[in-house]
C-alpha cells in the first residue's frame, strides 16, 4: 500500500503496517522520536494500522499535540501508581489539561490525600516510567468491558460505559494497559511509560464526579509533564510566580475583598475594593456615554417566559437560580440580554431612532458548581459591563466597527494588548443557516474592512449567534478572554421585535451584544494577577499614603491628607509609632504608588517629601504641587507619578 507525506511524497508500506512502521521506514532516528501519527487530520497511535492512500503525519516532541499526548500518559502512570499504593481506590477519569493533567480518585472511608503524599506517589510514578511500560490497546465489546470492571469494583467506569451505550449506542469501547493498570480510554497515547521523562505531582482539590454537587466528592489529584527537565523547572517557577500574584491572596493583602461560605460565589468588597469597583464602572459610563449609549436599568426576577423567548430557558435553565411565585416559574436573571430584549419590545420604535444602544452595569446570578468556584475568575453573583444594539441591517457594519473602537479604546487605557478570535455557529444552535450565513459573514466583514488579523474558531459561537472574542496575554504568558462582540439575529425574533421603517411597514432589528470587561469582578481578577497588585494609580485603592516622621508631625499629616482628598484623591495617614523607614517598607508592600513624608523640615516649609513606588525618591516639593502632579496623574490615568 501507498501513503502520502507531509510534502507531499508517496511511501510505500506492506499491507498491515503500523505508524510504527512508517517511522521506521523513512529512518532510525524518526522511528525512535516517534510518539504517534496523523492519519488523514486524525492523532493515532503508532501501533494504529494504516489505510492505503492515507495522509499520514509521524508526531515527535517538537508537534504541538506532544505535550498534550505524554500528559495523558503520565495521569495513566499516576492511576498506575495510586491503584497500587491504595488499595480499593476507585478511579475514574484523568485528562490533559491546558497546563497539565489530573486524574479523580475515590478513596475509601477513612483514607485521604495531601500533598505530603506525593513524594510516594511519584518514587511510585519514576518506577514505572523506568520500566518502560507499553501502552498497549484494545477494543472489547461492551459486555466484555462492563464485565472487567465490575470484577474490579470501579463503579465510575461502569457508569461511564453505560453513558455511551445509551448515548452514542457504541458497540465496543477501547482499554489501554500499561503495566498492572488497565483504564477505560479512547487515547490515543505514546509508545510507553518511558516518554514521560520530567514530571511533577503539584495539588490536592476537590471535585465532584461530573461537576454536579449531587454526586460524589472526587479527589482531584494535579500534575504537569515536560519533555526535559529545564522545560519542567521553568514551569514550575512560572506556577510560584502565579502563586504570589494569586488575586485571591492579593485580595487579602491589599484588603480588597473577601468571601463568606455563607454566599458562596459571591465577593463582599471592603472599602479600598469597592472604590476600585467603583471607578471602573465609571470608567464604562464615561467611554460609552459620548458613543450613544444610553444607561437602562432591568429587574432582577423574571417570569421562566422570558427565558423561553430568548431560548435561554432550554439551554441554560441548569445554570439558572429558579423559585417560583403563586405557581409561576421565576428565574433570577444570569444575563441582561432578555431583560433588554422585554425593554425594547415594551415601546414602539421607528427607523429614525436607531440604532438604540442600552447598557446597563447589571447585576447577575449564575449557578455555577460549587467546585468550579474561584475566587473572582468563577461566581455566582457578578456585574456585567454588558450593552445592547438595536439597529438595522444596514447599520450593522457601522455599529460593529463602533464596537471595535471601544474595545480598544477601553483596553488601551490599561496598556492592554489583545487579540481577535471570530467564533462561527456552533453544533446546537438556535436558527436557520442562512440567518447564520449573514451575522457571520458581517462578522467577518466588519474585521477585514478594517484589516485586522484574528483567528477563526469554528463551532464556538453562542448558541443564537456569532461573535468576536478579545483575548489578552498576561505577564506570564497566561491567555484571558476578557469582552466579547456578538451578532444575533435570533432574539429579536423570538420576541417578535420590530421597528417600523421608511415605508410604514414592520422590520425586524438586528441584536448586537458587547461587554469589554466581561465582568467588573474577573476583570479585577485578571488585572490584579497581570499586575501582581501593583494597579495602575489612577486605580489604586490607595493612591497615596502620608507618613510622618514622628508623633510630632501627625497633625501636619491629618492636614496633607485632607488636602489631598478634597481633590478626590485616596489617601491614607500612617500614624503608627514606627520608623520611617518602617512604614515606607510597609508602603511598598502595600504597593501604595505614592508616598508623602512629613518632618520637622518639610512642616517648616511646607512641603512634602515625595516616594514612588518601586521608583525612590522623587525629592521634596510645595504640597500644593505635589497635589496638582498626583491630580495631574489621576486625570490621565498614569501608570505613576
Amino acid at each position: 500500500m501507498h501513503v502520502t507525506l507531509p510534502d507531499g511524497k508517496e511511501l510505500e508500506l506492506p499491507d498491515g503496517a503500523t505508524g510504527a512502521d512508517a517511522a521506521a521506514t523513512i529512518g532510525p532516528g524518526l522511528a525512535r522520536a516517534a510518539l504517534a501519527i496523523r492519519v488523514d487530520g486524525e492523532l493515532r497511535d503508532l501501533s494504529a494500522p494504516l489505510a492505503d492512500r492515507a495522509a499520514i503525519a509521524i508526531v515527535t516532541a517538537r508537534d504541538e499535540d506532544a505535550l498534550a499526548l505524554i500528559r495523558h500518559d503520565a495521569a495513566h502512570v499516576l492511576a498506575t501508581a495510586v491503584t497500587e499504593l491504595y488499595p480499593g481506590v476507585q478511579v475514574a477519569i484523568g485528562p490533559a489539561i491546558a497546563e497539565g493533567f489530573y486524574y479523580d480518585f475515590d478513596f475509601a472511608e477513612g483514607v485521604s490525600l495531601s500533598d505530603a503524599d506525593f513524594v510516594r506517589i511519584e518514587a511510585a510514578m519514576a518506577e514505572h516510567i523506568a520500566a518502560d511500560e507499553p501502552f498497549d490497546r484494545r477494543e472489547v465489546s461492551v459486555e466484555e468491558g462492563l464485565e472487567l470492571f465490575r470484577g474490579q469494583h470501579q463503579r465510575y467506569k461502569v457508569e461511564l460505559i453505560e453513558d455511551l451505550v445509551r448515548d452514542q449506542q457504541v458497540a465496543t469501547v477501547s482499554l489501554y494497559r500499561n503495566g498492572p493498570f488497565t483504564d477505560l480510554c479512547r487515547g490515543p497515547h505514546g509508545p510507553s511509560t518511558g516518554r514521560v521523562t520530567a514530571f511533577k505531582l503539584q495539588s490536592v482539590a476537590g471535585a465532584y464526579w461530573r461537576g454536579r454537587s449531587d454526586n460524589p466528592m472526587l479527589t482531584r489529584v494535579y500534575g504537569t509533564a515536560f519533555f526535559t527537565r529545564a522545560d519542567l523547572d521553568a514551569e514550575l517557577e512560572r506556577l510560584e510566580q502565579a502563586r504570589a500574584r494569586d488575586h485571591r491572596r492579593l485580595g487579602r493583602e491589599l484588603d480588597l475583598f473577601t468571601f463568606s461560605a455563607r454566599s458562596p460565589g459571591s465577593a463582599f468588597w471592603l472599602p479600598p475594593g469597592t472604590r476600585v469597583f467603583n471607578r471602573l464602572v465609571a470608567l464604562s459610563r464615561e467611554m460609552a456615554e459620548p458613543r450613544g449609549y444610553t444607561e437602562v436599568k432591568t429587574p432582577q426576577l423574571y417570569d421562566a417566559e422570558l427565558y423561553r423567548a430568548s431560548g435561554h430557558w432550554g439551554k441554560y435553565r441548569e445554570n439558572m437560580f429558579i423559585t417560583e411565585a403563586e405557581s409561576h416559574p421565576l428565574a433570577l436573571k444570569p444575563m441582561n440580554c432578555p431583560g433588554h430584549c422585554e425593554l425594547y419590545g415594551l415601546q414602539r420604535h421607528s427607523y429614525r431612532e436607531l440604532p438604540v444602544r442600552y447598557s446597563e452595569p447589571g447585576l447577575l446570578h449564575r449557578n455555577e458548581p460549587s467546585g468550579t468556584l474561584h475566587g473572582l475568575l468563577r461566581v455566582r453573583h457578578f456585574v456585567q459591563d454588558d450593552a445592547h444594539i438595536f439597529c438595522s441591517e444596514q447599520q450593522v457594519p457601522d455599529e460593529v466597527a463602533g464596537c471595535l473602537e471601544l474595545a480598544f479604546s477601553t483596553y488601551e487605557i490599561f496598556g492592554l494588548e489583545v487579540r481577535l478570535e471570530l467564533s462561527t455557529r456552533p453544533e446546537q444552535r438556535i436558527g436557520d443557516d442562512a440567518l447564520w450565513d449573514r451575522a457571520e459573514q458581517a462578522l467577518q466583514s466588519a474585521l477585514t474592512d478594517q484589516a485586522l488579523e484574528y483567528e477563526l474558531h469554528e463551532g464556538d459561537g453562542a448558541f443564537y449567534g456569532p461573535k468576536i472574542d478579545f483575548h489578552m496575554t498576561d505577564s506570564l504568558g497566561r491567555s484571558w478572554q476578557l469582552g466579547t462582540v456578538q451578532l444575533d439575529y435570533q432574539m429579536p425574533a423570538g420576541f417578535g421585535l420590530a421597528y417600523t421603517g421608511a415605508d410604514d411597514a414592520e422590520h425586524q432589528p438586528v441584536m448586537i451584544h458587547r461587554a469589554l470587561f466581561g465582568s467588573y469582578e474577573r476583570f479585577i481578577g485578571v488585572l490584579l494577577e497581570h499586575t501582581g497588585g501593583e494597579l495602575p494609580l489612577w486605580l489604586a485603592p490607595v493612591q497615596a499614603i502620608v507618613l510622618p516622621i514622628a508623633d510630632r508631625h501627625l497633625e501636619r499629616a491629618e492636614e496633607v491628607r485632607e488636602r489631598l482628598a478634597a481633590d478626590g484623591l485616596w489617601v491614607e495617614v500612617d500614624g503608627r509609632s514606627e520608623s520611617v523607614g518602617r512604614k515606607i517598607r510597609d508602603a511598598e508592600l502595600r504597593k501604595v504608588p505614592v508616598m508623602l513624608i512629613v518632618g520637622d523640615r518639610e512642616v517648616a516649609a511646607g512641603e512634602v517629601a515625595v516616594r514612588a513606588h518601586r521608583g525612590g525618591d522623587l525629592g521634596a516639593m510645595a504640597l500644593d504641587r505635589a497635589v496638582a502632579r498626583l491630580r495631574g496623574a489621576v486625570e490621565q490615568r498614569a501608570q505613576g507619578l
